[in-house]
């Protein structure tokens, strides 16, 4: 038994797909598959060991926040790249570390130290760093320094 994300794409899977694979360099393609109807078609692909299947679907149904993906981000300049990877072209910047890339589709781009400092055990500090989060859209990991630091 396997369990995939499974995004839907008004006719554009095999083009968000290859945008994914541009942005998470250590992906590929898995399966390509036409179905009986000439407007559907599904894609399998890997994002660094995520498998998702895409269908392409010829109706628009709308992504929103109660599903994402987050991309755990090591340093700020991995945070800036991903970040600007993935709203490039269209993509829209949401509060909290949260956008939503041109299709729609709704990712958080997170550095692990921000994970680390709100589970703090100190929840004055942990309080500090998600105040200054809350101001940010792109989380910017030397102001999170200084709110853990006071």
């Amino acid at each position: 038994m396997h369990i995939y994300p499974h995004l839907w794409f008004n006719g554009q899977a095999e083009e968000a797909m290859e945008f994914y694979r541009s942005v998470f360099k250590t992906s590929k393609v898995l399966q390509r598959t036409e179905l009986p109807d000439p407007e559907l078609s599904v894609v399998r692909f890997e994002l660094s060991g995520l498998q998702i299947a895409a269908l392409n679907a010829n109706s628009k149904v709308p992504y929103n926040e109660a599903f994402s993906l987050l991309v755990e981000t090591g340093d700020q300049e991995e945070t800036d790249y991903y970040w600007n990877a993935l709203i490039a072209d269209g993509g829209k910047e949401q509060p909290c570390g949260w956008l939503t890339d041109k299709f729609g589709v709704y990712w958080q781009v997170t550095p692990t130290i921000l994970l680390k400092m709100i589970a703090d055990p100190d929840k004055v500090k942990a309080s500090r760093v998600m105040q200054a989060m809350y101001k940010m859209k792109k989380i910017v990991i030397a102001d999170l320094e200084h709110a853990y630091q006071g």
